[in-house]
């Protein structure tokens, strides 16, 4: 049969590796001149193509009950074997998987060597305008030819970061075929907030601990490297903070991020300002807060704290000890928006996983329509959860297809 996979990226190519036999024609398009563009940029540059361990917790979803089986040992240890068949040599950093060469050009120049490999068609700068099913087949419709196919895998992205190619046409060809979307929202992105001291910290990097409380309730925290912008903050802790900043804005929910900048006081911060004060007693407030904080950082604690910098802190009244220290472990500020598609590294939303047979990809609605990657209404944290996405749904969907793996000791 005709296997015909849009989309040329994480989860399209390894599904058509995986879709590849003697019986099997399979195509990718790829509207790209080259496959793998987003790939390339992951990890700065260095693919963290894997983590080196899995959760639930690591991801997000609607339907987040489906997650579990979906992220099975099995499927893992299928990714695994996939990679090292392929002679790529891991490292692990932090949990972090990279290539050992630090170079993500490694993965693509592997993929594209089994891609010629084993027999797999690919047709570059091909865009994909219109897709019908009649009867038993699928005609894709391009600015320059038309293609039928017995099979069709969509892959072809969310709509974050479009620079790659990604246009968001995937969720308009399952919208046609009758799929219920979630609505893509960014994720992974860096956070805006109507604080007026943004200006007055930008630039600087704090180990910090940030807590999100959404209409006055904590949901959730994270600890890493905060970069304070003079938009708001970024950096990795904020990024897997904001897939639930982003559904709570749509849903006109109030988001405020709580940053506590002594996170290596895990006792009560009062007593511990205390001790640490007596320790430092020729020490005004702003010298007694330059052994911990970033000097940008402390005229901002003390103007909204209402103290000055050359008082104290054993003159300071209790109500004045509580207020710094509130801000020392909790300073607020709400969160009105986020950066948009442009910035963001996936998307949170997509098409419901309710419509979807997670053992093979196939659409429970459009018989022969298979989805892969982020597509998908499952979105990671960072770290190499997003592609360890596509490598699974893009596997599954593969082998669905036709399977090349039966030397694999895990099937």
């Amino acid at each position: 049969m005709r296997i015909v996979i849009i989309g040329g990226g994480a989860s399209g190519v390894i599904c058509a590796l995986h879709a590849k036999n003697e019986n099997n024609e399979v195509i990718i398009l790829e509207r790209n001149d080259k496959i793998l563009k987003k790939l390339l940029l992951t990890g700065n540059g260095r693919c963290n193509y894997l983590h080196d361990s899995y959760s639930v917790d690591d991801y997000h979803s609607q339907n987040r009950e489906y997650l579990e089986d979906f992220l099975s040992e099995k499927n893992i240890e299928d990714v695994n074997y996939f990679f090292d068949s392929i002679g790529i040599v891991s490292k692990n950093k932090n949990g972090y998987i990279y290539p050992f060469s630090n170079q993500a050009s490694t993965i693509r120049d592997a993929l594209e060597r089994e891609i010629d490999r084993r027999g797999v068609t690919l047709y570059t700068n091909s865009y994909v305008q219109d897709i019908v099913k009649k009867d038993n087949q699928f005609m894709i419709h391009m600015t320059d030819r038309d293609l039928y196919a017995d099979k069709v895998v969509l892959a072809t992205g969310s709509c974050a970061y479009p620079k790659t190619g990604s246009d968001g046409i995937g969720y308009m060809f399952l919208r046609d075929f009758g799929h219920t979307i979630i609505k893509p929202l960014p994720a992974l992105v860096q956070l805006i907030s109507n604080f007026n001291g943004c200006k007055e910290w930008d630039g600087v990097r704090s180990d910090v601990e940030l807590i999100l409380e959404e209409d006055g309730v904590e949901i959730a925290s994270e600890e890493g490297e905060v970069q304070l912008t003079d938009y708001g903050i970024s950096g990795i802790c904020t990024f897997n903070l904001s897939h639930f900043v982003t559904r709570g804005l749509e849903e006109n929910k109030k988001e405020v991020i709580k940053i506590n900048f002594v996170p290596f006081v895990e006792t009560l911060i009062t007593p511990w300002m205390d001790r640490y004060s007596k320790k430092n007693l020729d020490k005004n407030l702003y010298d007694l807060l330059e052994g911990f904080l970033n000097k940008k950082i402390i005229p901002i604690i003390l103007k909204y704290s209402h103290l000055r910098e050359d008082v104290y802190y054993e003159n300071l009244t209790n109500d004045e000890k509580l207020v710094l220290c509130r801000n020392l472990k909790g300073f607020p500020i709400e969160i009105t928006g986020t950066k948009d598609f442009l910035n963001c590294q996936v998307c949170n939303g997509g098409v419901s996983l309710r419509e979807i047979n997670l053992d093979t990809m196939e659409s429970k609605l459009i018989d022969g329509l298979y989805i892969t990657g982020e597509l998908l209404d499952i979105n990671g944290n960072c770290g190499g959860f997003n592609l360890t996405e596509c490598w699974i749904s893009g596997i599954l969907a593969g082998k669905s297809l036709g399977d090349l793996d039966d030397s694999n000791p895990t099937n």
